[in-house]
């Protein structure tokens, strides 16, 4: 990882700090000493900070480059072993708001066949660029139902983060999506309408959903993933 990458890193997570109400601006100028005005135009990408700068806001923040940086070089969606891939089974949390996934946050690693992935197209917005791809989550009973049988409880899930578009994958089926609500992840079919986000289940016993979107927001802001691949308990 070169200087850029973990600079911006590094901004990506103290942005992520922040809009979870974890972090200020001005708490961080003082702990780092750093000026409150050249921090907000590091955050919002107007100014690049010193590598005497980033050590600064690294210390306050009790971040290490490993923190930035996934496992393994760190990307685990690379890594191999008697071929198979190795994908990180997080948290909804970790999987919502955590562009690079560390050692800390990984509940388990998930095998695959090598290069299973591999053929599958991304469609992310600019703002997913520097996010790790792949993750896996397990499903409870309450995630899965609405999506019965195409997801059943406790089966784990691939998602890519780089597909947060609403054009399909395949054209011939919808896209089934991860779906940020309030903090938790939701398994739909997705569709945008008026500044609403139409969540629809495949089952009929369980209800569409409807989510309103802020003035600013896009449904891309709020799509976590495509889920790609569907593992089942037998």
């Amino acid at each position: 990882m070169n200087f850029s990458q973990l600079h911006e890193r590094l901004r990506i997570e103290i942005a992520r700090r922040i809009d979870r109400g974890q972090l200020t601006g001005t708490l961080l100028a003082r702990q780092t000493g750093l000026r409150a005005s050249h921090l907000s135009n590091f955050i919002r990408r107007k100014r690049k900070l010193s590598l005497s700068a980033l050590d600064r806001v690294l210390a306050a923040q009790a971040l290490s480059i490993e923190d930035l940086v996934p496992e393994a070089n760190r990307n685990p969606t690379e890594q191999t072993m008697e071929g198979t891939t190795l994908i990180p089974l997080v948290s909804n949390t970790t999987a919502i708001h955590s562009p690079v996934i560390n050692q800390r946050s990984i509940i388990e690693l998930i095998h695959l066949p090598s290069g299973i992935l591999n053929q599958l197209r991304p469609r992310r917005t600019l703002a997913r660029r520097e996010w790790q791809r792949f993750l896996a989550i397990r499903l409870t009973a309450v995630q899965a139902e609405p999506m019965v049988p195409l997801l059943a409880p406790r089966s784990i899930v691939v998602l890519d983060r780089h597909y947060n578009s609403l054009v399909p994958h395949n054209p011939s089926r919808p896209n089934i999506y991860a779906v940020n609500v309030a903090n938790s992840l939701s398994f739909r079919y997705v569709s945008y309408d008026a500044n609403r986000i139409i969540l629809r289940p495949y089952s009929l016993d369980h209800p569409v959903e409807i989510l309103r979107l802020a003035v600013d927001e896009s449904p891309s802001s709020c799509i976590v993933g495509r889920v790609c691949l569907a593992i089942a308990e037998l």
